[in-house]
């Protein structure tokens, strides 16, 4: 089993937005239906983990052309 490494390359440019994300990970998760925990979630399978990304970008997206319009 692989461990939660801290030193990925995944890291925010903005540390303090650490907080933030993990919240609107949790948002998305939400809406899609995947239960998701406080720190590693290995438990997710590959669907579950991309349907919560993809609902992450799917909303980003949204705010974007929202706000250019």
């Amino acid at each position: 089993m692989a461990s939660y490494n801290k030193n990925s390359s995944n890291r925010l440019v903005v540390p303090e937005a650490q907080e933030a994300m993990n919240k609107f990970k949790m948002e998305a998760a939400n809406e899609v239906g995947v239960n998701l925990k406080e720190g590693y979630n290995g438990h997710l399978t590959s669907r579950e983990a991309g349907s919560v990304g993809g609902q992450m970008v799917k909303k980003m997206i949204e705010a974007y052309e929202n706000s250019i319009k």
